[in-house]
């Protein structure tokens, strides 16, 4: 099985996959964790310039095709140099985001009317035509900005200089929200809603949905 685990910034998914990465290691099931995009590898230069705002202070300020395209390339170069023959081999893949992270955070730059062409391209330019393999299932983890907002800033000790382009624009992490919540129907995503009564759920709960939603 080939599983992503998708959710915006500060939604707490890097504690659940080390939380999954620990359960399953305990029931002795044999997977391979990918993390993307592969930040110490060349290929992932272009995606690096443009979190880094080297093409612009605004996440809007590239083009959600040549934004898709630089992770793309990082996406099939990690592919083929580091996991190709374990996929294919038969062996469970558990990735950090994916090319569903394209469908959140430049599907949100484009007008709605253009969101189902978008995904149209999306999935053929990466899984056709490129050849990378589409994931078996994607849990998708639902967290209001509002509440990623502070976790990020507790992340970072409160100093908001540390945010990326996409993480220190509320209004376009809201517009990436709508975005997820709309692909994740289209693509039938597993939804686990982080939060209840405006506060996060506790690490505990999220855990156990999400090993159930992994093994259903």
């Amino acid at each position: 099985m080939f599983c992503v685990i998708e959710g915006l910034d500060g939604c707490g998914k890097s504690t659940q996959i080390e939380l999954l990465e620990k359960a399953l290691c305990k029931q002795n099931k044999s997977f391979l964790h990918i993390k993307l995009p592969d930040y110490e590898s060349p290929s992932s230069t272009l995606v690096n310039m443009y979190l880094a705002g080297e093409f612009g202070s605004n996440a809007t300020d590239v083009n959600v095709y040549a934004a898709s395209a630089f992770y793309a390339v990082d996406r099939y170069a990690n592919f083929t140099l580091k996991w190709r023959d374990a996929y294919f081999a038969g062996t469970d893949i558990l990735a950090d985001r994916y090319t569903t992270s394209n469908a959140i955070y430049q599907l949100a730059k484009l007008p709605k009317e253009q969101w189902d062409a978008y995904l149209d391209w999306l999935s053929d330019f990466e899984y056709n035509k490129m050849g990378i393999p589409a994931p078996d299932k994607v849990i998708y983890l639902d967290m209001p900005v509002e509440i990623s907002q502070k976790l990020m800033s507790n992340r970072y000790h409160g100093d908001e200089s540390k945010k990326d382009v996409h993480e220190k624009n509320v209004a376009f992490l809201n517009q990436c929200r709508e975005a997820a919540l709309y692909t994740a129907n289209k693509w039938n995503w597993m939804i686990i809603h982080c939060d209840a009564d405006e506060k996060p759920r506790t690490i505990e709960d999220i855990h156990s949905e999400i090993m159930n939603a992994y093994f259903a």
